[in-house]
């Protein structure tokens, strides 16, 4: 059996069998998604803080609510192992709290040493 001649020989290029590229799976998604509690904790604190300043009270009640939601989230997105993300929100959401909470108490006691003035200063029909 004679060997067949080289395609060069017969005129032919020579072509090079086609391999299609392989098909890899898309590189999954890494977003994490904020978790709801770093969201409410820093909006509790935010609002706290702005009503804080006129009336006092509501830093009081808002500010240990945000405090508490931050220390909360913090610690789910800690356990979730990257699923949770918003770590930073949560943060400054614990941080504005702690402010929160110290500016309305400076304010109420203003308000109370106010309005106990006030009323010492009131004469009942002397």
């Amino acid at each position: 059996m004679a060997p067949s001649p080289p395609p060069a020989a017969t005129g032919m290029p020579a072509i090079a069998p086609y391999h299609p590229p392989p098909v890899y799976p898309p590189p999954p998604t890494t977003t994490a998604v904020t978790d709801a509690k770093a969201v409410a904790s820093l909006g509790f604190a935010i609002l706290g803080l702005i009503f804080a300043l006129p009336l006092g009270l509501p830093g009081l009640i808002a500010g240990p609510i945000a405090y508490f939601l931050g220390k909360g989230a913090r610690e789910r997105i800690a356990e979730s192992g990257g699923a949770l993300g918003g770590a930073g929100t949560a943060d400054a959401g614990r941080i504005l709290g702690v402010i929160a909470t110290a500016v309305g108490a400076v304010v109420t006691l203003l308000w109370f040493i106010v309005i106990l003035n006030a009323l010492n200063d009131v004469s009942f029909g002397e």
